[in-house]
């Protein structure tokens, strides 16, 4: 019998920064400075990749025995699946809202429900687990905290304001706390093992998608809240700076897509501002910040295609270990 092929749950994170990619330029359509169909191809081409990348998971969980428990209580990988079930939120609150609000809605709460009922289990193996802090890496932000922001901005677009509420209380609570476990870990633990050094980028995360969230529930208005959240989150984008020799010492790994959402959603939320602020030259200000978050999605998508080619991006799966617990 053929080996496996071994299908990673952090390879979600590639449909979710093409939907996230995607999103920047709709964005930038809405105010008049990107054409729409951009941003509509991205998110059929972020749909074809979750659909290929659910399918080849599903097929590699059938084919390795226990495979699928494994990953789930993999304390490095198991957040990474969150975006399983994520990732469809923002393709049908970005992608059938203007086509179909009713059918956006149903995706929309479907998989709300798949992200609380997801985050509520990983919360609970956290504390059953027990968890190692060592272990621990900024991807624990995924399952609550960039699961209920995009949850409350998903809510948001197909009109569900009560439900986008409760969301953003989940996911902002979450991210006080897994953000301060996670910080703390960063800060006074070891360095992170060098596969996970993109997971970094997750920390700029958190405050631009509740800034995405705001911006949903309140339109383009700059509010009190929304202006302390991006001062929070101006301070997290540059501190990417200081980490980037870190980055660039890097060979290609997959999770090079760590890099992909939080940086679309910087630019997102950059680009609300822009519309917001209108300052001096803003149209230019948004293209620069589009063809930015562009190049660099793009750069790492043909980074993929280059190591798929070579054979790179899917080894070939190993008899998964018995977890303890």
């Amino acid at each position: 019998m053929a080996a496996a092929v071994r299908v990673s749950p952090n390879l979600f994170g590639i449909p979710f920064g093409l939907a996230a990619l995607a999103g920047s330029w709709l964005v930038a359509a809405g105010d008049g400075n990107a054409p729409t169909w951009v941003g509509d191809a991205l998110l059929v081409l972020a749909a074809v990749v979750w659909l290929a990348t659910t399918a080849g998971y599903v097929a590699y969980t059938l084919a390795v025995r226990r495979a699928l428990v494994a990953d789930l209580l993999d304390p490095v990988l198991a957040p990474f699946a969150s975006l399983a079930v994520i990732t469809p939120m923002l393709l049908a609150a970005q992608g059938l809202t203007p086509r179909h609000l009713g059918a956006a809605r149903i995706v929309v709460d479907v998989f709300l429900v798949l992200t609380v009922l997801f985050g509520g289990w990983i919360t609970g193996q956290w504390i059953y687990g027990p968890l190692d802090l060592d272990r621990m890496h900024p991807g624990y932000l995924l399952p609550t905290v960039a699961g209920g922001l995009v949850a409350s901005a998903s809510a948001a677009v197909v009109g569900q304001r009560l439900l986008s509420l409760l969301m953003l209380g989940l996911g902002l609570v979450c991210w006080l706390v897994i953000g301060s476990l996670t910080l703390n870990r960063l800060l006074f633990r070891p360095p992170l093992p060098s596969a996970l050094i993109p997971t970094l980028a997750i920390e700029a995360a958190p405050a631009a998608l509740a800034c995405v969230a705001l911006f949903a529930l309140n339109g383009e208005r700059i509010d009190f809240v929304v202006s302390l959240v991006s001062g929070y989150g101006l301070l997290m984008v540059l501190a990417q700076v200081r980490l980037l020799p870190a980055y660039l010492g890097l060979s290609f790994v997959p999770t090079f897509w760590a890099f992909t959402f939080p940086f679309a959603a910087v630019a997102t939320t950059t680009l609300h501002w822009i519309a917001g602020t209108r300052p001096s030259g803003h149209r230019v200000y948004a293209y620069l910040v589009l063809a930015a978050i562009t190049v660099l999605i793009g750069g790492i998508a043909v980074r993929t295609v280059v190591a798929a080619a070579r054979g790179q991006l899917l080894p070939t799966a190993p008899a998964p270990a018995r977890p303890d617990r």
